[in-house]
């Protein structure tokens, strides 16, 4: 998962130079929306997984073959490739946009006389003033902060299926022995329900970090925590992205029984569904979440920037 950071950072690098050499912010910008006019094919992409996944939870309730499960999973797994190569490119556009939206930021506290020329030619943030390295390390550690609120909502979440699902085995006559059909629309509305009210503070955070701090320190912390926010945002995306499809993988590929001596049940297989509970609120939840967090809050300082750079406290 580490290591899988490192190369299409290289890559995403090389295209910001490539464009920017070329016909510069403008260059970034259409790159952007280069990958963005890929966006239906990564949608498809990334779609496969779950088809997949479903396919093999149906299949299982039904009590069909093995084989027909054992196919699923190993269409399951490819899918799971496919998601991380879609979330790759979601990721990708995701710092191309923040960095035209930066750039517009930017642009927008030039003073008069400079007007026309282009930005990058223009001293608008000073890497070394104190209020831009406080926001940088604010915005590195923001997607931190965000992605342990997300994993502890999937927790919450989940546990209050569990604990639907003891008491309908405790309440409902027959379940235990399969003569009686469980409360499926209650397990359904509990995740649906949770989902919802947990998406609230993220929700806040990230449209209230550019105002609260731009009120509070100016344009110049806010550039900051843009800046922390993307570089952070994208590598910890890409990691989480790749790590738990990995740790998915690892799992079916054993239950495939390509690891001679363990099955299921086997102290491995028991170490690898751990690990599987894990990786699937990184790759399905916090991954996607951060190319989300990215651009708000990027969208949200570029249309309150004129506003706090007026006003603002210290």
């Amino acid at each position: 998962g580490m290591k899988s950071v490192f190369f299409p950072i290289i890559t995403l690098l090389i295209s910001i130079l490539f464009a920017n050499h070329f016909a510069g912010l403008y260059g970034v910008a259409i790159s952007a929306l280069g990958m963005l006019s890929f966006v239906a094919t990564a949608v498809s992409t990334d779609s496969y997984g779950p088809i997949a996944d479903n396919a093999g939870g149906i299949s299982e309730m039904c009590e069909l073959d093995p084989e027909v499960r054992h196919i699923t999973d190993r269409l399951d797994a490819v899918g799971n490739t496919t998601a991380a190569i879609g979330k790759g490119f979601a990721i990708g556009s995701a710092v191309l946009a923040a960095l035209s939206l930066f750039a517009s930021y930017m642009y927008s506290q030039i003073s008069p006389k400079d007007i026309g020329k282009p930005v990058e030619t223009i001293l608008l943030l000073n890497m070394i003033d104190a209020r831009t390295i406080a926001g940088a390390l604010l915005g590195a550690a923001l997607p931190y902060y965000f992605s342990g609120m997300l994993i502890k909502s999937v927790t919450k979440a989940a546990m209050r299926m569990v604990e639907e699902i003891r008491r309908q085995f405790r309440e409902i006559p027959g379940l235990m022995e399969g003569k009686a059909t469980p409360d499926y629309t209650k397990c359904i509305t509990i995740t649906s329900e949770n989902a919802l009210r947990q998406m609230k503070a993220p929700a806040f955070i990230a449209l209230l970090t550019p105002l609260v701090t731009g009120f509070l320190l100016g344009p110049k912390f806010v550039g900051g925590v843009l800046i922390g926010t993307t570089l952070s945002g994208a590598m910890l995306a890409i990691l989480t992205a790749n790590a738990g499809g990995a740790w998915d993988n690892a799992k079916k590929f054993l239950e495939q029984g390509n690891i001679e001596g363990y099955g299921k049940g086997s102290e491995p297989h028991k170490a690898l569904v751990i690990g599987d509970t894990v990786g699937d609120p990184l790759k399905d939840t916090v991954g996607p979440s951060l190319d989300i967090l990215i651009k708000i809050m990027a969208v949200v300082s570029v249309i309150a920037v004129s506003i706090f750079k007026e006003i603002h406290l210290f």
